[in-house]
């Protein structure tokens, strides 16, 4: 028995919250750490005690095993869980926690070293018997070498990272033409996340679907599963939607698919809480993708299907205990669906945001869990992931679980980012998920045409006119000087003030009129609409528009209004008296940054002439790398950044110059 007393959290944000939770349910003493751009973060608060690890880098801080050692050892803690992502299938972290006598929460360095590399990793579950895809796994990297490997696999054919996991490093390649770009592109990803551009190529599935089995396995040589999960809805390789039981899984493929996770987790001496994942093709073969060997992020969702604490069987565990449960215990219950709550702008090409959470309330209702480390007034930084929460719904039935999911998303408040929220609601009132028949290309073939941005409704009228009536009281315009509401009344009748709604590019001209106390006429579309508002609290109003009594939370903040209406949010400004956005960006030719991060690449110099839509800088924020792109055909002129800067938001990167033939054309255009 490994006794211990006292676990230090090495992670941040819901995670670290998540553990937190179980960790003192049992009566252990918990630690956190926290970089600077985490001190007062909600995790930190929650702890017995906390320690400053570093700076903001995750690499200065929370990839820091050095300082996370130390930490534990100032504070007595005795053992270490990693959470997921940064060091949590690291064996040399593992390693160095059992050597410095402090008991690790997760499974044996030799274990997570075996899964470490994909390559290595598939070459011993075939081995083992597990179905696996065909692929290169070589250790001779050379262009050349993987060109002939991807003739011999055929196209489509998927690159991937070798060390990585989280979809980075990972390229679908559909023709021979497009892989030298893929090679390069993956191979610098997979360094700046994992410290190796080990590449491994493997056949790509068409209408494929993400299965995983969660696995469980004590000290004592008992391993279990607690059935699948569904993550087929990705962008960018990343999860977007996960749940439990999956749709397309009957008993049988679900003892078969089982059967094979728990063979793969024996093959490799597994210890605690493991995912093996696999490719589920049209036919009902699956086959081995790669092991996670840690808790996943939607662990969520087996917890609401099972009742079981995950996390609670993971400190058993390493405390020496036996699984609380054999296979044919297990019961499934229900259904349950997660949606990952990012700060990203989905009209954007999934765009990582970062700024300050100016409002934050989750839902709470029946079936509903909420997951995060979040306060209203934190500051989301470009440092770390940008998922900002996990919304988790159990119903009876899918369905249920599914229209309990949509009410926990609308009735979530979230204001001062951009999130994806309203894209996740789209996806969830999609047909074709609804009927559960959704694949891995369900994002690309239902949200995105041409390789645009996936697009979410646009505001409807009568958020307008809500939102022209706020930003209209706002400027104090239906405020006397007493400080009472006046009728706004001219000479001439009643007063008409004109109003200019932008919302990002889309400008909607408006006109206001005051009716009277908390009663406006605002035209807006070709359309006279009468809005009231009935009353008022911090933060929030009742109102009635076209006959309809509704709520909006909203705050005002630097002269934006941020309005949620019914599970829609959007960021408003009056630009009345502005040139609109859209044409200073056409007429400018500086290209900024949009967020802060270091600069990866500088794909052209002074006196190059490009067109639109050419890639001119890539810069990384997020664990994400994210191309800036030339918005019109021009000369470069300056650049004023080299590969490993640091940038931050807005910092100007390139400046274009239009070259003679656009001006041209542009002078031509201009002449009635």
């Amino acid at each position: 028995m490994a006794e211990f007393g006292k676990i230090l959290i090495a992670n941040r944000g819901e995670i670290a919250c998540r553990i937190i939770r179980s960790a003192k349910n049992l009566g252990y003493r918990t630690v956190a750490v926290f970089s600077d751009a985490d001190a007062g973060a909600l995790h930190v608060l929650q702890a017995d005690e906390a320690v400053r690890v570093g700076p903001p880098a995750a690499k200065e801080s929370y990839l820091n095993i050095e300082a996370l050692l130390d930490a534990a050892k100032r504070t007595r803690a005795d053992a270490i869980h990693p959470g997921y992502g940064f060091l949590s299938e690291n064996s040399d972290f593992a390693r160095a926690c059992t050597e410095a006598g402090v008991v690790f929460i997760g499974p044996p360095a030799a274990a997570i070293e075996s899964m470490g590399n994909k390559a290595k990793a598939k070459a011993l579950m075939a081995s083992a018997g597990i179905p696996c895809l065909g692929g290169y796994h070589g250790t001779d990297q050379s262009n050349e070498r993987l060109m002939k490997e991807a003739r011999r696999i055929g196209f489509p054919l998927m690159v991937k990272a070798a060390a990585g996991g989280g979809g980075r490093g990972v390229r679908l390649v559909a023709t021979e033409g497009d892989l030298p770009d893929a090679l390069a592109r993956a191979r610098s990803e997979a360094a700046g996340a994992f410290g190796s551009d080990e590449l491994i190529l493997e056949q790509a599935v068409a209408e494929a679907r993400h299965i995983e089995l969660q696995v469980f396995a004590d000290q004592h040589g008992d391993v279990i599963h607690l059935g699948e999960r569904e993550c087929s809805i990705q962008r960018r390789f990343q999860k977007v939607i996960e749940e439990a039981p999956s749709p397309a899984i009957g008993g049988e493929l679900r003892a078969r698919m089982g059967e094979a996770a728990v063979a793969a987790a024996r093959a490799i001496g597994y210890v605690s809480a493991g995912t093996i994942e696999f490719l589920l093709d049209a036919s009902g073969e699956f086959y081995f993708l790669e092991m996670n060997t840690r808790l996943q992020v939607e662990h969520a969702v087996t917890e609401a299907i099972t009742g079981i604490d995950l996390v609670e069987w993971q400190l058993r565990i390493a405390a020496g205990e036996p699984l609380p449960l054999q296979q044919q215990d297990v019961q499934f219950r229900g259904h349950a669906v997660e949606a990952r709550l990012y700060a990203e702008d989905a009209n954007a090409g999934f765009m990582p945001q970062s700024g300050t959470l100016l409002d934050w309330s989750p839902a709470s209702a029946a079936g509903i869990r909420v997951d995060h480390g979040l306060a209203p007034g934190q500051k989301v930084t470009p440092f770390y992931d940008p998922m900002l929460a996990k919304l988790i719904a159990w119903g009876a039935t899918r369905q249920e679980a599914r229209r309990r999911l949509v009410a926990a998303l609308e009735d979530t408040i979230v204001l001062g980012l951009t999130t994806n929220r309203g894209f996740l609601l789209a996806i969830l009132r999609n047909e074709a998920f609804t009927a559960g028949a959704a694949t891995t290309t369900f994002i690309k073939r239902h949200f995105a045409a041409g390789g645009e941005a996936a697009r979410v409704r646009q505001p409807d009228l009568r958020m307008l006119v809500i939102a022209a009536a706020l930003l209209f009281e706002s400027r104090g315009r239906s405020i006397g000087a007493n400080g009472e509401r006046t009728e706004a009344w001219s000479s001439t009748g009643v007063a008409i003030w004109p109003l200019r709604l932008t919302i990002g590019d889309m400008h909607y001209p408006a006109h206001v009129m005051a009716l009277g106390p908390n009663r406006y006429l605002v035209a807006l579309n070709d359309e006279m609409i009468e809005v009231s508002i009935d009353s008022r609290e911090a933060g929030t109003v009742r109102f009635t528009a076209s006959g309809i009594q509704e709520a909006a939370h909203f705050i005002v903040h630097d002269g934006v209004l941020h309005l949620d209406v019914s599970g829609e949010t959007i960021a408003a400004r009056e630009t009345t008296l502005d040139m609109s956005r859209a044409q200073r960006r056409n007429d400018s030719g500086a290209l900024v940054a949009p967020m802060n991060g270091a600069i990866v690449a500088v794909d052209v110099k002074a006196g190059d002439r490009v067109v639109r839509g050419q890639r001119l800088v890539v810069l990384e924020a997020m664990k994400m790398q994210h191309e800036i792109r030339a918005h019109r055909d021009g000369v470069v002129g300056r650049i004023l950044v080299e590969k490993g800067n640091q940038v931050a938001s807005r910092q100007l990167l390139v400046e274009l110059e239009p070259d003679a033939a656009s001006a041209e054309a542009r002078t031509e255009e201009s002449i009635p």
